[in-house]
């Protein structure tokens, strides 16, 4: 071959082999006949890696060879790509195309491949020759099937949506349209905050949030809105496509509409627990019921009931009128008994004329949750007691109910049946149309209770209460302060302790107005305190009832109370104790700050012995924790106990909170509170509860 290519001069240390090398693309020059006339390096090892044997050259790739043979030698090329790859190469060199380009399989015994073929025209005359490219597009080949699969199975039955990190909408498929109703440009740019139902809390995204970022992925049941606003059940799967450092950059979520899904389990599960005449919970139901009410009034110590009611002269009326009738009457009867009872207890049929209901969340006082039960009694024999109507007939039934009370489980659920069973044959000897108690003891302590609630509304009228108020003291002597201590004076039944009034005038609603009698009291004392030397410094704690803290001007109260008493927030101390928290704790933070900018202090009282939620407690303003008496009076002797004591001291320091324990009445148990880091006290060691005067006399003294 001449030092001359395609008109070029070359010198004689360049030849057109080495300007050929050079190039990284895999080259061949054909004359006009196919002959080769010239290759380069990489074509050379191209032809070797994709012969037919290892190591060997694939055939019709070498210079003198005629490279329209080359699909020709290879076992099972498709004859059309031959046919056309020919065609193609002949119209370049005959100056009938510009270029010509083929994409084609061609298999080896080892691995499925794929090629690319260009050829353009080459050479300083028409019709002198070609240039052919070849190269392996197998990988790209491989990573277009893919796609097309994905494609595919993006357009699957699911729906399915793709969001980017910030949760905007980047893609969805038809099956996302026919589910949820939003057309691809109604839901593109939008976040998955259109299909929100409304159904979950704030509580389920934090959960499912953080399942993605820990996990990387979240599945499960999720109620979501359509376009047209109705609320379906789905079955969703979200998983976060990550980069190389772990960041998530897009989020795939894929669902399902399982609506006929959950009738189905609704229609097994009515068929199984339910009554299929009142649709009411059926005994199998009920028995799940009551073992549930039983655990959870271990829990929370609260008093649960069980009422048996059976209809009276049911079965003349099923003899008289007909089984019709007689199913007809008992459907208004389960209506009623449902209107009856609150959304957590449960009204189930036993079978013919027997209803049975389970009462929970009562009080945690027996005699309070039998006055309870009384009143929802009689208030269900008042609603069955009303005239029914009946097609054309008008009807008049009473009832019978018996009650048994229990908390926790002392018993068993046969046992709890049986005593109900046999409470309600009881009022059904007594006369029909009445109720009556497993225990006589509850009936007297029915009545004892609604005395005492007379008693209490009287009280508040004629102002028989009275503050007490017992020291705080840091160090050793120190004297900060004192807590109020609420005392009512009964003029008949002497000095009645907090505990058995507290939880009455929580339960009437009557702590509010007590409460608040109880704050203006404190407050207008601290203000007296304000212009006395040796009393000014100290603080009053007072404590705050839940039912207060519920109340939605309970900020504005407090700070209306300050403001009329002239008292220096800052002297004043709000207890609250963990229960508080159970519900609503955010609101509940809410008020707390309010109150905490305007300089009100906080401690958490009886700390460890309730409702422990270290997350809400590190969001409290709070300024102290208490530790309670019960812990303090067994620290010496009790290694439980004392170990709990440190712990309240450890987490008030490390929050920078003060600590201050109550119920000290030794100088050992001071001490021993000391070296475990406490320095506040409260307690008879100190000082017992005292009237005002005797107090300030204590002060003076100090």
């Amino acid at each position: 071959m001449s030092n001359t290519c395609t008109g070029l001069t070359l010198t004689p240390a360049v030849t057109e082999h080495a300007i050929l090398d050079a190039v990284a693309a895999e080259i061949a020059v054909l004359d006009h006949n196919g002959i080769i006339l010239a290759v380069n390096a990489a074509w050379r090892k191209f032809a070797i890696v994709n012969g037919l044997e290892p190591g060997v050259q694939a055939p019709c790739t070498d210079v003198g060879t005629n490279y329209f043979g080359v699909c020709g030698a290879i076992p099972d090329a498709p004859a059309e790509d031959e046919l056309e790859a020919s065609l193609g190469i002949r119209s370049v060199i005959a100056g009938r195309l510009l270029s010509f380009s083929l994409e084609y399989p061609c298999d080896s015994p080892q691995e499925k491949r794929w090629f690319r073929m260009t050829c353009l025209p080459f050479g300083p005359k028409d019709h002198s020759g070609v240039v052919i490219t070849h190269t392996d597009i197998s990988d790209l080949k491989l990573a277009e099937i893919g796609l097309s699969i994905a494609a595919t199975a993006f357009e699957s039955q699911e729906g399915i949506f793709v969001t980017d990190s910030q949760k905007i909408i980047l893609r969805v498929n038809m099956a996302f349209t026919e589910i949820t109703g939003y057309t691809r440009e109604e839901a593109v740019g939008q976040t998955p905050n259109i299909f929100n139902s409304g159904y979950h809390n704030a509580a389920f995204y934090e959960a499912m949030g953080e399942s993605l970022k820990r996990n990387g992925s979240w599945r499960g049941e999720i109620w979501n809105k359509h376009k047209s606003g109705e609320v379906f059940p789905e079955w969703l799967s979200i998983t976060a496509v990550k980069d190389r450092a772990g960041v998530a950059t897009h989020f795939v979520a894929s669902f399902a509409d399982i609506t006929e899904r959950k009738a189905s389990e609704n229609e097994i599960r009515n068929l199984a627990f339910y009554d299929p005449l009142t649709e009411l919970p059926n005994r199998r139901l009920l028995i799940d019921r009551l073992a549930q009410a039983m655990t959870t009034s271990v829990r929370t110590q609260k008093y649960c009931a069980l009422l048996f009611i059976d209809l009276d002269n049911f079965k003349k009326l099923n003899d008289t009128r007909g089984h019709e009738v007689g199913d007809l009457l008992l459907k208004q009867v389960a209506m009623r008994l449902k209107l009856c009872v609150r959304a957590c207890d449960t009204v189930a049929r036993m079978g013919g004329d027997e209803f049975v209901v389970v009462l929970t969340r009562l009080s945690t006082n027996e005699a309070s949750a039998a006055t309870d039960i009384a009143k929802l009694s009689e208030k269900i024999l008042d609603t069955l007691n009303q005239i029914y109507q009946i097609g054309h007939v008008a009807h008049h039934s009473t009832a019978s109910i018996g009650a048994t009370l229990f908390k926790g489980q002392q018993l068993s659920i046969d046992d709890l049946m049986k005593q109900a069973d046999l409470s309600m044959y009881k009022a059904k000897d007594a006369g029909r149309n009445s109720y009556c108690f497993f225990h006589a003891s509850m009936e007297v302590a029915v009545n004892e209770r609604a005395m005492l609630e007379e008693d209490l509304r009287k009280a508040l009228q004629e102002k028989q209460f009275l503050l007490y108020y017992q020291a705080q003291v840091a160090n050793k002597t120190q004297l900060t302060g004192a807590e109020v201590l609420l005392r009512w004076q009964h003029p008949e039944r002497g000095m009645v302790a907090p505990a058995d009034f507290i939880p009455l005038a929580e339960e009437t609603g009557l702590i509010l107005p007590l409460g608040l009698w109880v704050l203006k009291t404190a407050c207008t004392q601290l203000a007296r305190w304000a212009d006395q030397a040796h009393m000014a410094h100290l603080t009053l704690s007072v404590n705050v009832s839940v039912h207060q803290f519920k109340q939605a001007d309970f900020v504005d109260l407090v700070l209306t109370t300050l403001k009329d008493t002239g008292a220096n927030p800052e002297r004043l101390k709000l207890e609250l104790t963990e229960s508080i928290l159970v519900e609503n704790a955010p609101e509940i933070i809410r008020k707390m700050k309010e109150l905490k900018v305007q300089g009100v202090c906080f401690s958490l009282d009886d700390f460890g012995t309730g409702y422990s939620s270290l997350s809400y407690l590190k969001s409290m303003p709070l300024d102290q924790l208490k530790i309670d008496q019960s812990f303090v009076r067994n620290i010496l002797s009790d290694p439980n106990d004392a170990a709990i004591a440190q712990t309240v001291v450890a987490l008030a320091n490390s929050l920078g909170l003060g600590v201050i324990a109550e119920g000290v009445e030794t100088q050992s148990q001071r001490d021993f509170l000391a070296r475990l880091g406490c320095h506040a006290y409260q307690g008879h060691f100190f000082s017992r509860p005292l009237p005002i005067e005797s107090f300030e006399a204590f002060v003076q003294e100090a």
